[in-house]
């Protein structure tokens, strides 16, 4: 099973990057994709999910209206979109297969919950 994360870099202040996150190893189609972010100090966050199952998602209030996930399940990739960057964004970003929701997103699911985690890639927002 893997998880390979790509794309995070050193961006200014309402800059834009894409995140990748590749997947094999396991049926991509039986699990939801979350991404998660951890800056220094602090605790791993969830930013944003998505279901294999119907295509919702799940954005956090820090990032909703910035970022955008997106999924490719012929590539079994799922892309974060990250647009008018904040410093605060700076953080190591992880892609993690687990729970696949249905419908409507009441909150990102917890970080015991999912299987499969990737190496992260770091993201660096200057001011």
């Amino acid at each position: 099973v893997q998880l390979v994360e790509s794309g995070g870099g050193l961006v200014q202040a309402g800059g834009s990057l894409r995140l990748s996150c590749a997947a094999s190893g396991f049926i991509f189609d039986d699990y939801g994709i979350g991404w998660f972010r951890q800056a220094p100090g602090k605790e791993r966050e969830g930013v944003s999910g998505i279901s294999s199952r119907d295509g919702s998602t799940y954005y956090a209030d820090s990032v909703k209206g910035r970022f955008t996930i997106s999924s490719d399940n012929a590539k079994n990739t799922v892309y974060l979109q990250m647009n008018s960057l904040k410093p605060e964004d700076t953080a190591v970003y992880y892609c993690a297969a687990g729970p696949n929701p249905l419908g409507v997103w009441a909150t990102m699911p917890l970080l015991p919950e999912y299987d499969y985690w990737g190496q992260g890639t770091q993201v660096t927002v200057s001011s």
